[in-house]
């Protein structure tokens, strides 16, 4: 195996080498220096984004293990896209004196968990799948309890890892189960082996389980409010857009590549989970007062309405799905943006405390509008387009039953995302939040947001570019 072969693995090396590099600025550098390694990380990682929109050939390592194609690559780089804006958007907070001596940690682990999703999604055989989850997860728990002066934040930490080893437990069961049956854990062979056996199908559903926490679908979805409240905005942000994104690239891909055979088991898993997801998701989300619990549960309806995709089982639905999780990375990590400013400026964290917000400041409340329309699903903003592609679809195969749960769920979402707006606008606070001037990096990482939100819904080339990418169906 040549040198030039291991550069098939293009995304992960950079990624190492990073976390290299900012652990050798760590240790070299002096005090004085080490103040710009906020600046040192973000540079380094804008340039590993650009390098992953670089031309790369597909290939596989390993005797098949890593496996990686043009709808990896494109995966990888929306995740680095999204990963991006958290790192540029958490400068602010780690510039605090809190938080100033762990700033290179912070970037270790978020490059780390990265990596682990990285060679997830570029899995071709369930042990590499099996070691990109737990590299992914076990920073993210590190992560969450990252304010470690809170409590709230070390018990974030404490019920995201029992959650993921619960859930991995599920996962490796079921995987246990498929291994039994047929005697490999390569996906090619696994795909030709796999049948409808009463045990094979049994290991799906306990697989199935375990990714369902991954990404937050109900009835595993209970852990999500609590982590996302205790973790650092800036580490929910990253949990409720990556670490999700991640879980749903890697189950497009083993859903239409290992288990075509039970096409229409998963079809009706999915379409069961899907309803209750959005629908749990936004009713719960219309009783939350704490702006991190209303954004966590707007997460999980999300998932719901992006299972739509899964359920056509077509080349639509796919690119559907992964045109929806660009438009979602702008949308989500918007809003979040703004919960950040204000968190960072005041420490306010509860939707009373933006009442009066737009007297106050205005671009502020003009861009969490924008971001909390396209979650909603309103035109023209990129999230109208982005959920009429998954309820096209759905429709196409027919699920037009499932199309009208999901335009109720829709209209349910758009009460409590005005509930915000209403707060924003028209409310009066008896303490609104003061005026502020956000730094430099909050305005760029907003800018980058709203540019998204507005190409994204506009360029339909993008879309047509994903829907001719091959996905195995």
């Amino acid at each position: 195996m040549s040198l030039g072969t291991f550069l098939i693995m293009r995304h992960e090396l950079l990624l190492i080498a990073a976390a290299l590099l900012v652990l050798i600025a760590e240790i070299f550098w002096n005090e004085d220096k080490r103040r710009y390694i906020s600046l040192f990380s973000v540079i380094l990682f804008g340039i590993i984004t650009i390098a992953g929109f670089l031309p790369s050939t597909a290939g596989t390592l390993f005797g098949g293990m890593y496996v990686t194609s043009a709808t990896t690559v494109l995966m990888k780089n929306i995740l680095n896209i999204g990963a991006l804006l958290v790192f540029i958007q958490s400068v602010p907070w780690l510039k605090k004196k809190e938080n100033s001596e762990k700033t290179s940690e912070y970037f270790l682990l978020l490059l780390s968990t990265l990596a682990g999703m990285n060679y997830m999604i570029s899995a071709g055989h369930f042990l590499m799948f099996y070691i990109g989850i737990e590299l992914a997860t076990i920073p993210i728990a590190a992560l969450a309890a990252f304010d470690s002066y809170k409590n709230k934040s070390a018990e974030a930490g404490i019920k995201l890892i029992l959650s993921s080893a619960l859930s991995s437990g599920i996962l490796l069961y079921g995987l246990s189960m498929i291994y039994g049956t047929t005697g490999t854990l390569y996906f090619k062979e696994v795909a030709e082996l796999f049948g409808n056996t009463s045990l094979q199908i049994l290991g799906f559903i306990f697989f199935f389980a375990g990714m369902a926490f991954k990404i937050s679908i109900v009835p595993f979805h209970l852990w999500t409010a609590d982590v996302y409240e205790g973790s650092p905005v800036s580490v929910t942000s990253y949990l409720s857009v990556i670490s999700k994104g991640a879980a749903v690239f890697i189950l497009i891909i083993l859903l239409f590549t290992v288990f075509p055979a039970i096409i229409s088991t998963w079809q009706k898993t999915i379409y069961v989970t899907s309803v209750l997801t959005m629908t749990i998701g936004n009713l719960f989300a219309i009783r939350q007062q704490n702006i991190k619990r209303f954004l966590a549960f707007s997460s999980i309806s999300q998932a719901g309405y992006i299972l739509l995709g899964f359920i056509g089982g077509n080349q639509l639905g796919m690119a559907s799905v992964i045109y929806y999780l660009l438009v979602y990375i702008f949308s989500n990590l918007g809003a979040f943006g703004v919960v950040i400013a204000i968190s960072n400026a005041t420490g306010k964290e509860n939707i009373d405390d933006y009442n009066g917000l737009y007297h106050t400041n205005p671009s502020l409340s003009l861009i969490m509008t924008l971001a909390l329309f396209s979650l909603a699903g309103i035109p023209p903003v990129a999230g109208f387009f982005g959920k009429f592609f998954l309820f096209t679809a759905a429709a196409e195969k027919g699920y037009y039953l499932l199309v009208l749960i999901a335009v109720l769920n829709t209209i349910i979402s758009l009460y409590y995302y005005l509930l915000v707006v209403k707060a924003m606008f028209i409310n009066k606070g008896e303490t609104p939040v003061e005026k502020f001037k956000s730094d430099f990096f909050t305005k760029l990482a907003l800018a980058i947001c709203v540019a998204g939100i507005v190409v994204t819904g506009f360029a339909s080339i993008i879309f047509e570019a994903i829907k001719n990418l091959s996905f195995g169906v």
